[in-house]
C-alpha cells in the first residue's frame, strides 16, 4: 500500500511536537494509557445497551510489556477499537479527537467520564519511538487493520490479523544518546513507576507481566522463577471516596507517602466544589515547614488532576503566596487544556478553583482558631511568617483573607 502524508498543518504539528511541545519525554506513556482507557470507556458504555458486547467492567484491562531485545514496548487494550477509516481520521489528522466524536454522537454525559479529547497525545510517542504500529480491530467488526508510521514521512494502513476487538500500540524505542537515556522506557521498575505517577487512578487495571523467584516445593534452597501479572495502579483515588469511609489513619497515611512527610499533618480540608466548575480537593496543612520551605528554590503548588490523570504536579496557580505551604492536590474533569496535558491554560475555572480554595482554607483556619485554640497555636508558630508576609506583601488588598488568622 502507498505511504500516505500527514496534512501539511498536521506534519507542522508533529514537528513541533516531537520537538518541543512536552517537557519530559516521559509523558508519552500517560497518553497512550488515558487513550487505551477512553477505548474502554467507549465500549463499557455500549455495553450498558448492548448485551452483544459480553464484557462486565471487571473483564477491561491495559496490558503493559516489554521486549528488550527487540527494543519493543506495548501497550494493549481490549475497548472498543477502530476501523480503517477511523485509524485514518483519528491517527493520520492531528487534533481529529474520535474520543470527542463519540460523546457528540452518543450524548454520554455523565455515563462515561472520557479523559482525552484532543487527539494530541498520541503522537508525544514520537519522542521515544522511532516507530509506532498501532494494531485495531473495532467492536463488531470482523476485520482488523495496521497503521505504520516513523513520523514525519507519513505512514501506511493495511489489513491485518486480530482475534479480538481492541488496540495494541506497538513503539520501537529509540536508542540512548549522550543527552537522552531512552533504555529507561523499557526497564519494567521505570514504567511501574511512572503508571503510578502518572496514572495510578486510571479507573481500569493496568497490568504486567513480572518475573519473580520463590522457593520450590517449600525447599528455600530450591527456587524456581515464576511469570505473573502485577497489576500497577490503584484505580481508586482516596478523594473520590465518601468521608464516612475515611479514617484519620487513611487520610494520614496517603498524606505522607503522597507528599513526602513522616509526621502526619496538623489539618486535613477534604471537600467537593460544584457549580461552574466540578472538582474534588483534599489539602493538609503541615505540622511543620518543609525543610526546604524558605530556599528559593522551594515550589508551592497543588498537584492537579483531570479525572485521575495527573496534569501538574505543582500548580502554583491554585494557592497565593501566603497559603505557599499547604500541600495536596485539585481534580477536576471540568478544566479546559491545550495540546499538551502538561499545560494548563489559566481559563476562568481554574481561577474559580482557586478562589473557592483560599476562602475554604480561611474559613478552616478560623474554626481552628474558635474551637482548638492549642493546635491553631501550633500552626501560627510554624507558619507565621508567611502568613504575615503576605499581609506586608500587597498591603490593602485581600486583607479580609488574611486578618482572622493573624
Amino acid at each position: 500500500m502507498a505511504k500516505k502524508q500527514f496534512k501539511a498543518e498536521s506534519r507542522r504539528i508533529l514537528d513541533l511536537m516531537i520537538d518541543s511541545i512536552y517537557t519530559h519525554k516521559e509523558i508519552f506513556l500517560r497518553e497512550l494509557i488515558s487513550n487505551a482507557s477512553d477505548a474502554i470507556d467507549k465500549l463499557y458504555f455500549l455495553s450498558l445497551t448492548d448485551d452483544k458486547v459480553g464484557k462486565s467492567r471487571e473483564d477491561f484491562e491495559i496490558r503493559i510489556s516489554t521486549d528488550r531485545d527487540k527494543r519493543i514496548l506495548t501497550i494493549s487494550d481490549n475497548g472498543v477499537g477502530m476501523t480503517k477509516d477511523e485509524l485514518d481520521q483519528n491517527l493520520g489528522t492531528i487534533a481529529k479527537s474520535g474520543t470527542l466524536a463519540f460523546k457528540k454522537e452518543h450524548d454520554t454525559g455523565d455515563a462515561v467520564d472520557i479523559i482525552g479529547q484532543f487527539g494530541v497525545g498520541f503522537y508525544s510517542s514520537f519522542m521515544v519511538a522511532d516507530s509506532v504500529k498501532v494494531l485495531s480491530r473495532a467492536y463488531g467488526s470482523d476485520e482488523a487493520w495496521l497503521w505504520e508510521s516513523t513520523g514525519r514521512d507519513g505512514y501506511t494502513i493495511t489489513k491485518a490479523e486480530k482475534p479480538d476487538c481492541g488496540t495494541t500500540v506497538t513503539l520501537v524505542i529509540k536508542p540512548g544518546t549522550e543527552d537522552e537515556n531512552y533504555d529507561r522506557f523499557l526497564s519494567p521498575h521505570t514504567l511501574s513507576s511512572l503508571v503510578k505517577q502518572y496514572s495510578d487512578y486510571i479507573r481500569y487495571p493496568i497490568r504486567m507481566a513480572s518475573e519473580h523467584t520463590r522457593a520450590k516445593n517449600g525447599d528455600p534452597g530450591d527456587t524456581e522463577t515464576v511469570t505473573e501479572d502485577e497489576t500497577l495502579n490503584s484505580m481508586i483515588p482516596l478523594w473520590k471516596k465518601a468521608k464516612s469511609e475515611l479514617k484519620d489513619e487513611d487520610y494520614n497515611a496517603f498524606y505522607k507517602s503522597k507528599f513526602h512527610d513522616y509526621e502526619d499533618p496538623l489539618l486535613t480540608i477534604h471537600f467537593s466544589g460544584e457549580g461552574v466548575v466540578s472538582y474534588d480537593a483534599l489539602l493538609y496543612i503541615p505540622k511543620n515547614p518543609p525543610y526546604d520551605f524558605y530556599a528559593k528554590e522551594f515550589q508551592r503548588g497543588l498537584q492537579l488532576y483531570s479525572s485521575g490523570v495527573l496534569i501538574m504536579e505543582k500548580c502554583a496557580d491554585l494557592l497565593p503566596d501566603y497559603f505557599g505551604f499547604v500541600s495536596g492536590l485539585v481534580d477536576s474533569s471540568d478544566l479546559s487544556l491545550n495540546i499538551s496535558r502538561e499545560l494548563l491554560q489559566h481559563d476562568r475555572q481554574l481561577k474559580t478553583i482557586a478562589v473557592t480554595l483560599k476562602k475554604r482554607i480561611k474559613s478552616e483556619l478560623k474554626k481552628l482558631m474558635d474551637n482548638d485554640r492549642e493546635k491553631y497555636e501550633a500552626f501560627y508558630r510554624s507558619f507565621r511568617l508567611p502568613v504575615k508576609y503576605g499581609l506586608y506583601s500587597d498591603y490593602g488588598m485581600n486583607k479580609e483573607d488574611r486578618k482572622s488568622v493573624v
